[in-house]
């Protein structure tokens, strides 16, 4: 049964009594930019994804080299017009392009069904079954339960979920600061959840995304035991 925390320290306590916490709310004339991608959307056939994975190879090939399309097209005695419709995957190369295309970028043939070919990965994590792992905040007695890790792939992004649990032998910790982005949704229990210079009341069903850059944590333990989710997302070049 969740309980009031029994003691806050004084300054969480100052906090708590003077702190009018800023809720921010989602403005839809805020949004910069259009949220154009369709989640249930599907692939073309699997020959018009193949013509894109070598499009994406033959773009990347290229910059690696420093070279513009022009200097590939001269390279390659293949207009500017084919090769801007391969790296757009708009048409199927035939064997002779793609042989010339190896030569004049100096790798095989089969570089170019790289992604093609790569295995897609999914992690399964039964109940109870994520991993304990040190962070951070374990010295504050936040226990942070793993839910999955999927290192290299092809979005080039490493997301990291937390199952997140605090109890009574917890402590605030408003000062966590890490590259990228961070989603919480709250589980159980109550908490008073810095951002910044803003404060979120958050109980069960609430959510907060933000920039993990600046300052963040837990500021007031409001009702424990509190459990919450945390997906970190950060550019996978930065992994490790």
């Amino acid at each position: 049964m969740a309980k009031k925390a029994s003691s806050l320290k004084p300054a969480a306590a100052v906090v708590a009594a003077k702190a009018k916490p800023s809720v921010a709310a989602i403005d839809p004339r805020k949004i910069r930019a259009p949220l154009t991608q369709n989640p249930h959307a599907i692939r073309d056939t699997r020959e018009k994804v193949l013509e894109v994975a070598i499009g994406r190879e033959v773009r990347a090939f290229r910059k690696k080299l420093g070279i513009t399309v022009a200097d590939l097209a001269a390279a390659t005695d293949i207009s500017l017009g084919m090769l801007s419709k391969i790296e757009n995957g708009i048409t199927s190369p035939s064997l002779t392009t793609l042989q010339a295309l190896s030569r004049a970028l100096g790798v095989p043939v089969t570089a170019f069904f790289r992604r093609f070919e790569e295995e897609r990965s999914a992690v399964f994590v039964k109940a109870g079954e994520g991993l304990d792992v040190e962070r951070r905040g374990t010295r504050a007695g936040h226990q942070y339960n793993l839910l999955g890790h999927i290192g290299s792939n092809t979005s080039g992004v490493v997301v990291e979920p937390y199952l997140i649990t605090l109890t009574e032998d917890s402590d605030v910790f408003p000062t966590f600061q890490h590259e990228g982005m961070e989603f919480l949704y709250m589980l159980e229990g109550e908490v008073v959840y810095r951002h910044s210079s803003n404060l979120y009341p958050m109980k069960p069903g609430d959510s907060l995304f933000f920039d993990a850059d600046a300052p963040h944590g837990p500021e007031v333990l409001s009702v424990l035991p509190m459990r919450y989710l945390s997906i970190i997302c950060y550019p996978q070049s930065s992994a490790g």
